[in-house]
C-alpha cells in the first residue's frame, strides 16, 4: 500500500473486463485507488453505467457495487450477453 500526494494510503486494485466492456478498453488492468474507493466508483472512472452491469464479481464472488475496495482485489465486470 503506498501514500498518495495528500497523505492519503493508495491501494492497487485489478480490474477484468468482458465482452463489449473491453471495446476501447484494456481488458485488464491494475488501479492505483485511494484506500477506501468503492466499486461504483471504479465504474465511473471506466465510463460504465452500472446499470449495464450484469455481473460484477469482487474476488470471484458476487459483489455489490457499494463494496469498499482492499488492496490487491479483483473486480470483474460483465455486460448482459445475449445469444441465441
Amino acid at each position: 500500500m503506498a501514500t498518495g500526494m495528500a497523505g492519503e494510503h493508495m491501494i492497487n486494485v485489478e480490474v477484468r473486463l468482458f465482452a463489449t466492456f473491453r471495446e476501447g478498453r484494456e481488458k485488464k488492468q491494475v488501479l492505483t485507488l485511494a484506500e477506501g474507493t468503492e466499486i461504483s466508483e471504479v465504474l465511473n472512472r471506466l465510463n460504465i453505467n452500472v446499470e449495464e452491469v450484469s455481473i460484477l464479481l469482487l474476488n470471484g464472488i458476487d459483489g455489490p457495487v457499494d463494496r469498499r475496495l482492499n488492496d490487491g482485489d479483483v473486480i470483474a465486470i460483465f455486460p448482459p450477453v445475449g445469444g441465441g
